[in-house]
């Protein structure tokens, strides 16, 4: 990886990107609420399990096939991939993220002139545009796949810390850990074929809904 590549992948990896990403917990905070996720060990247990059966089994391969797709100049796939990408969000507020984010990096991506309004679909999401701006930054596409788990680990990471709360000290031992977990899964999701691009995360999902609805909270729904 040459130095542009790697400080055009810590660019779009960084939370201070100006796409609001910050101000999602994925379902996070109603877990802590409801006390599934109480201290820095349910944290790790939480997140290996949405890495491992969430992410390594549908978002990556989702986006392994996005960033295909717009390798190729295939806008009919992009389309396909996109809208498969929104039919696997399992509630209003997961999907109400991936559309927000997406309007967000689109609207950056074009200010930056890397793209051109034209060839994004309408209701292209976060990942859409995330494997696009990969692309047009010349980031491989499994380096592209490592800043986007980096990202995702540091945002939970930081709801965790305002929530339960957790101390700092604390939050890097669960991260530290899950830096190869990470290496792992993605490794997984190279593998997954089509077919089998669909796992479901009930806790998850169940935590994301309940969050909708959550009477006090710091994060967006």
């Amino acid at each position: 990886m040459n130095s542009k590549s790697l400080l055009s992948l810590l660019y779009l990896s960084s939370p201070a990107l100006p796409i609001g990403a910050f101000a999602y917990s994925q379902g996070l905070e109603a877990a802590i609420e409801m006390n599934w996720v109480k201290d820095d060990k349910d944290l790790a247990q939480w997140l290996s399990g949405v890495l491992n059966n969430g992410l390594a089994q549908q978002d990556l391969p989702l986006f392994y096939r996005l960033y295909s797709a717009w390798t190729a100049g295939d806008e009919e796939a992009v389309s396909y991939w996109n809208q498969y990408f929104r039919a696997s969000r399992e509630s209003a507020e997961l999907l109400l993220e991936d559309e927000q984010l997406g309007r967000s990096l689109k609207r950056l991506l074009l200010s930056l002139e890397r793209i051109n309004s034209k060839e994004i679909p309408s209701n292209a999401g976060f990942f859409t545009l995330y494997a696009l701006a990969a692309v047009r930054f010349d980031i491989s596409v499994d380096e592209a796949a490592l800043g986007l788990c980096w990202s995702w680990l540091e945002n939970q990471v930081t709801v965790a810390c305002k929530t339960i709360p957790l101390g700092q000290t604390a939050a890097q031992k669960v991260m530290l850990p899950m830096m190869e977990k990470i290496d792992q899964a993605i490794e997984v999701a190279k593998q997954v074929e089509e077919c089998n691009i669909g796992a479901t995360l009930p806790g998850f999902a169940i935590a994301s809904a309940l969050h909708e609805t959550q009477y006090s909270r710091l994060f967006r729904s």
